[in-house]
């Protein structure tokens, strides 16, 4: 099987992608550069033992996507426990609303962001009362 084990994240300015996502998800970051020859940092998004993935932040090494451009890769979706201050958090540190909030019925809230770096990331809150 080819299970995700790990995910890359590219960014244009590394310092204010870092705040980002450590200001939003909590996210912390080990200083892998060395091993990969240009600023890459890996993410650490959680404990050990729980469910999820971690990944790095790497140097962006070509043009940063328009606005307004489809997906061209694989977008990544959070697990939040409180979709709205989540949100609220995003666009205090410079996220942007891609498709707001709506409810998968029956089961959680879902909405789509642009980082600081012009990438498209979900949040998702699970709610078997969302409607």
């Amino acid at each position: 099987m080819g299970r995700v084990i790990h995910f890359e994240i590219h960014v244009d300015d590394m310092n204010r992608a870092k705040k980002f996502y450590e200001e939003v998800f909590h996210w912390g970051f080990e200083d892998w550069s060395d091993y990969a020859g240009m600023p890459y940092f890996g993410a650490v998004t959680g404990e050990e033992g729980h469910l999820g993935i971690n990944g790095a932040l790497i140097k962006r090494q070509g043009a940063s996507p328009e606005l307004g451009q489809s997906v061209n890769g694989f977008v990544c979706t959070l697990g939040v426990d409180d979709y709205d201050a989540t949100e609220k958090k995003i666009l205090e540190y410079g996220g942007k609303v891609v498709l707001p909030k709506y409810a998968l019925p029956g089961m959680a809230w879902q909405g789509y962001y642009l980082d600081t770096e012009g990438n498209i990331v979900g949040i998702h809150q699970a709610d078997e009362n969302a409607k």
